[in-house]
């Protein structure tokens, strides 16, 4: 199965399942959301990487924020094992957008490969490298084997009650941004295909884990259940609101927020 074809199944799949998205074709959007990376506050940054995590994780998890003009810096130092960060730039897509956030929290050996992409791109970008370059410079870097496949089981938490990220695989598809809940849990999967694990199409896969960028990196995503899903939503209103009130691009969408889902 191409990139596309997989791309639009998984955006139908998510579309499915309740997760309240944020209409994400404006024309001003667009304009406006290619453009510096803008420094968060810092507070709600360090709350907004820390809710993927479950609750009695959150105390003594890393934390680190983004500082946009030299990369990842540490916030907090952990000793439970956890790093936790809101990604900002997805190097597939080779396209500085400002408005993607994606809250993600990983293990030690996470850390150590998965997370180590994440950092490099913001490094990067940060010194200015064009975007295409970008994305030239990390497959080479999976090429040469400078980032290699985990050397354990391990997994990821995404647990918030809200990310903003693509749809899409495809990574022509550079405006497919939407503001979403999907609460998630990430096995890493190194080198395992959809077919290894019995091809489960998207749709239908909810709530059936499915293989997410085979690869040296890839995953096994497993959603959390429509219930669990929406109690986090619930249980995190609180900074849903201020997430919204900071940025009309995170808010949800009924039926999760009452908010209107705008774009910023």
């Amino acid at each position: 199965m191409n990139k596309k074809v997989y791309g639009l199944l998984l955006a139908f799949c998510l579309a499915g399942a309740h997760l309240g998205l944020a209409d994400q074709h404006n024309a001003e959007t667009v304009t406006r959301v290619r453009g510096p990376l803008e420094r968060m506050p810092r507070s709600l940054e360090v709350r907004l990487a820390l809710s993927a995590l479950p609750p009695t994780l959150r105390d003594k998890a890393t934390v680190y924020v983004l500082d946009p003009a030299r990369g990842y810096i540490l916030e907090r130092a952990g000793s439970n094992g956890q790093s936790c960060f809101v990604g900002r730039t997805e190097w597939k897509f080779a396209d500085y957008r400002n408005d993607v956030y994606d809250p993600i929290c990983y293990d030690a050996v996470g850390a150590k490969n998965h997370m180590r992409v994440w950092f490099d791109v913001a490094e990067l970008r940060a010194k200015g490298v064009d975007p295409e370059a970008m994305k030239k410079e990390i497959e080479a870097r999976f090429r040469d084997g400078i980032y290699t496949a985990p050397g354990r089981s391990g997994f990821s938490y995404m647990t918030a009650p809200l990310m903003r990220s693509y749809m899409s695989l495809d990574a022509k598809d550079k405006d497919s941004v939407s503001t979403m809940s999907m609460p998630h849990i990430m096995y890493y999967a190194p080198n395992v295909t959809s077919a290894d694990v019995g091809g489960m199409p998207c749709p239908p896969c909810a709530p059936y884990p499915f293989m997410f960028e085979p690869g040296p990196h890839g995953y096994i995503i497993q959603r959390l259940g429509d219930k669990e899903a929406a109690k986090i939503v619930a249980d995190e209103a609180s900074l849903v609101g201020e997430l919204c009130s900071y940025r009309s691009a995170l808010c949800l969408s009924p039926p999760h927020s009452d908010h209107s889902g705008k774009h910023g």
